[in-house]
């Protein structure tokens, strides 16, 4: 080996050790535990047209029309979940993303459909005020807040444009995480990505795109976005993988400033992402609430070692957040497939390894740099000491080996919920052959919380 690799070799050595030295795991104890069961439907509001009172018509591999109810099976890759589509209603779930109200409730959103732009044109957008009784281990919706378009502040046609109402589906926007402000909602999404607003009926009144350092950031579903008729001129430039957008958006506490967390890292060219600490990183932007301009602050978010997305994002302070960040792994990995390559049905392809809430801090200090990592929660080791899991775990333990887990806030001083997005009907991560539900759990986390 040569001095200058011997070197290299030395310095990457030294600061992989470092920085995992630097990631203290924090214990955690369930205190309750919460299910809506997986097949929760509800009706599409009345004066929504014939076409939303089912959902799921074009869920089959080909994107032909489904007409049967309940005619296409719905799989986690080779594994039936023992649901299918299409669905007599709107799914209510799955979940992703989470904010504490401070009164014992909470305001979520469902995710945007069923996978895609392209499958998810009668999947309806809504918001939902929820009341967990912990006791009873039930979640129940106080709200369901349908969101629409009348006003046509969307930058293009969404899918029912010609619709009185002109209600929002997942072929439009793919929304994923939530604010609630003093005159609506604020929320990340990915297909831009862009930050929308919302006033408290569930009206669009803003849509903000995304820029980074002067440049605007584009997934390939950016509605702008136009493929070249010819095949020898350069395709469209976009700098995102698809579902890259905003997982996470958190909110100060003064309420002046919004962050949006990147789920995927920004491309600089075609074989190159962002990194910090010598890992894949994300971007973490700050937004200007009054004017709606960026400021031009960032922070880097470095993935861990097998980090792979994140999942949620909320502040805690002034400049300390709480960050989910996960494999793509689903179930447990003793029985993992023996090569993921070939799944079967009695396995899972890939075992989930990495299931964090990482507390982090981000400043003046770090301003354009790495977020410190000050910890994490290992969401598939909690203890369960009084026996309080209603699935799942073994004795004295509790697990959330779910493929995406996109639920985090803090309830009080010692307290946090985390629940996860069930992806209806396609994830099965707590058993082979069962469509998860979507599982609330509050953790008593209070040396994490309070971590420097």
């Amino acid at each position: 080996m040569t001095k200058s690799l011997f070197t290299a070799a030395a310095l990457t050595f030294l600061m992989t050790t470092t920085a995992l030295a630097e990631e203290k795991v924090f214990p955690a104890a369930l205190k309750a535990h919460a299910i809506l069961p997986a097949n929760t439907l509800i009706s599409a509001p009345a004066d929504a047209a014939e076409y939303l009172k089912t959902s799921g018509k074009f869920s089959t591999p080909d994107r032909k029309r489904a007409v049967a109810l309940g005619s296409v099976p719905g799989k986690d890759g080779v594994r039936p979940t023992g649901l299918s589509l299409p669905f007599n209603g709107q799914p209510m779930q799955g979940f992703s993303g989470i904010k504490s109200m401070g009164d014992g409730t909470f305001w979520s959103l469902s995710d945007n459909g069923f996978g895609n732009k392209l499958n998810s044109s009668d999947a309806m957008l809504m918001l939902h005020h929820l009341k967990i009784d912990w006791d009873a281990g039930k979640v129940e919706a106080l709200e369901t807040v349908f969101l629409s378009d009348p006003e046509r502040k969307a930058p293009f046609p969404i899918a029912m444009e010609g619709s009185a109402k002109r209600y929002l589906t997942g072929a439009d926007f793919d929304v994923e995480s939530i604010q609630p402000v003093a005159d609506g909602f604020c929320i990340g999404e990915e297909f831009g990505p862009y930050i929308l607003k919302f006033d408290t009926t569930g009206k669009l009144t803003e849509v903000i795109p995304t820029m980074v350092e002067g440049k605007p950031v584009m997934s390939p579903d950016n509605p702008t976005l136009t493929l070249q008729a010819d095949p020898s001129k350069k395709t469209p430039s976009f700098n995102l993988k698809r579902s890259g957008g905003y997982e996470g958006l958190a909110l100060s506490k003064d309420g002046t400033k919004l962050y949006g967390l990147l789920e995927g890292p920004l491309w600089i060219d075609s074989e190159t992402v962002e990194q910090a600490d010598g890992r894949p990183a994300l971007r973490i932007v700050e937004l200007d609430v009054a004017s709606k301009n960026w400021t031009g602050r960032s922070w880097l978010y470095p993935f861990a070692e097998g980090g792979e997305a994140i999942g949620d994002f909320n502040m805690l302070d002034e400049r300390t957040a709480l960050v989910i960040e996960r494999d793509n792994g689903a179930g447990t990995v003793d029985k993992a497939c023996a090569d993921p390559k070939d799944p079967k049905p009695d396995c899972f392809a890939v075992g989930s390894k990495v299931k964090r809430i990482y507390k982090i801090a981000m400043g003046d200090e770090n301003l354009g740099k790495a977020v410190r990592k000050i910890g994490y929660i290992d969401l598939l080791k909690i203890a369960d000491p009084d026996n309080k899991r209603r699935q799942g775990g073994g004795e004295g333990y509790y697990d959330m080996p779910f493929v995406t887990i996109e639920n985090v806030d803090r309830v009080n001083e010692t307290h946090i919920i985390v629940g996860n997005d069930n992806n209806l009907p396609f994830s099965a991560g707590r058993a082979l052959d069962k469509a998860d539900d979507n599982e609330f759990v509050l953790l008593e986390a209070g040396e994490f919380l309070n971590a420097e």
